[in-house]
């Protein structure tokens, strides 16, 4: 059985605009110096747990740091229903693969009931068998925990699955898990930057993903 496994923001969903404004806000409502969108872009591909405290110029107690990610949780809500877009011809992408029996799966380093939301929303939740939130991992990416859930979950062998992502981290992932690796140059991360860590197969546009 042939595989793939998606990373979510910057793969399936444009989510970039969302991601930029409520991690600024709510730095800002935190007291915080905001990072610009550049940082905030390059930290897509990690959970908030991990990138907020790089992104901050200066540490915070636990407390602090749990009223940003709350702060960051909430304000990411509200402006998910008006900024949160799937790419073009993702739809049509994923039922050519459906229709070719791929399974697909999701591997996010949001949180699973955010990635469900996130999912149902855009109306992408029926093309997957599963999808992995960052609280199903022991580990966060680019460790290949996610991955290793799924194999172990399907019965699924690393040289069938392919992991297909926006991010160094996503590729960086799939090559630890023993999978072929795509890398997809709409997303936060440059053609360049996702040269450098050499995937598989690398894409241009959606619709060439009907062709690995």
């Amino acid at each position: 059985m042939k595989a793939f496994t998606f990373d979510f923001d910057g793969t399936l969903a444009d989510s970039a605009t969302c991601s930029i404004l409520a991690t600024q806000e709510a730095f800002k409502l935190s007291g915080l110096t905001p990072p610009d969108s550049n940082q905030v872009l390059h930290y897509m591909g990690i959970p908030i747990e991990q990138s907020f405290k790089e992104m901050s110029t200066e540490p915070l107690c636990e407390e602090d740091f749990e009223q940003l990610l709350t702060l960051f949780r909430s304000t990411y809500k509200k402006m998910e229903q008006v900024t949160l877009r799937s790419f073009e011809n993702m739809h049509n992408v994923l039922e050519g693969l459906s229709q070719r029996g791929i399974q697909l799966f999701v591997v996010s380093s949001k949180k699973t009931d955010v990635l469900y939301r996130n999912l149902q929303s855009l109306q992408l939740d029926k093309y997957f068998t599963d999808w992995i939130g960052s609280d199903q991992v022991t580990y966060y990416k680019p460790h290949p925990d996610g991955i290793h859930t799924i194999l172990k979950r399907y019965g699924l062998q690393p040289h069938a699955c392919i992991m297909i992502g926006d991010a160094i981290f996503d590729i960086e992932m799939g090559h630890a898990a023993g999978c072929r690796t795509c890398a997809v140059a709409w997303g936060s991360h440059s053609v360049t930057s996702l040269q450098q860590v050499k995937p598989t197969y690398l894409v241009m546009e959606t619709r060439e993903l009907l062709t690995i």
